[in-house]
């Protein structure tokens, strides 16, 4: 499977397109799903930034906290992830002068989304959110910490170099990957694709995501992720 590039991700989909990956993809919920060994629940950059009140706050980050604590009592496996920026980051709009947020430029990988300053490493902003019990999580993945590239993925950098997160998967026996988090349409849609291109099945948790959605982005993410073979499932699909 081809690395999805930002450029393409953004690029408008047909309506038609859509409708037939989601129909091939029985978008509408499976079987019940239990847990076990084998999968993963993958919680995605619940962080304060992230969440109302922050500097890049998605609407209702906030509703999907009880949600993912009651999926993490199901889970014998849990990883973690926090966004974990420098000061003065290469994603952040007040680093390229007279450029404005969510705006975009072109970096040495591709297109870059320019953000508002978000989850600088040490900064209360950066810290998971304080509702989130996650007793049993196993592993935290930082990620965007290097200060010329971005990182939506858990599993890749924005310049494609890998985190690690797949190598301690397979390591650990793991075969499917359930991503919940923020954002849908951004780091939640490249760690599910990612996951697939590393070999595992992927189901996004939807009533556990809640996403940005600029300019179409949600649908256009969707649309990736079923095209990449992401099942789209929600919290009452699993036991």
């Amino acid at each position: 499977m081809a690395q999805i590039s930002r450029r393409a991700f953004l690029a408008t989909a047909g309506a038609a397109a859509a409708s037939a990956a989601w129909l091939r993809s029985g978008i509408a919920a499976a079987a019940t799903i239990t847990p076990g060994d084998a999968d993963v629940l993958l919680v995605i950059d619940v962080q304060n930034c992230f969440l109302p009140g922050g500097s890049l706050a998605v609407t209702d980050g906030d509703k999907i906290v009880p949600v993912i604590n009651a999926l993490g009592a199901r889970f014998p496996n849990i990883v973690v992830t926090q966004d974990w920026h420098t000061p003065g980051h290469v994603s952040f709009a007040s680093a390229h002068p007279g450029a404005k947020p969510f705006s975009t430029t072109k970096l040495a990988y591709g297109d870059q989304v320019l953000w508002p300053d978000h989850c600088v490493q040490g900064t209360a902003g950066a810290d998971l959110s304080a509702g989130l019990t996650l007793p049993t999580a196993q592993l935290v993945i930082r990620k965007g910490y290097h200060h010329e590239v971005d990182s939506y993925s858990a599993f890749n950098e924005a310049d494609g170099t890998a985190t690690g997160l797949a190598g301690y998967l397979k390591e650990r026996g793991i075969r499917r990957v359930f991503a919940v988090g923020v954002a849908t349409d951004f780091c939640v849609c490249f760690s599910a694709i990612d996951a697939r291109k590393a070999g595992f099945e992927a189901f996004v948790v939807d009533d556990a995501c809640r996403g940005i959605d600029a300019e179409g982005s949600l649908a256009k993410a969707w649309t990736a992720m079923t095209a990449a073979g992401v099942q789209k499932i929600v919290s009452a699909d699993i036991a």
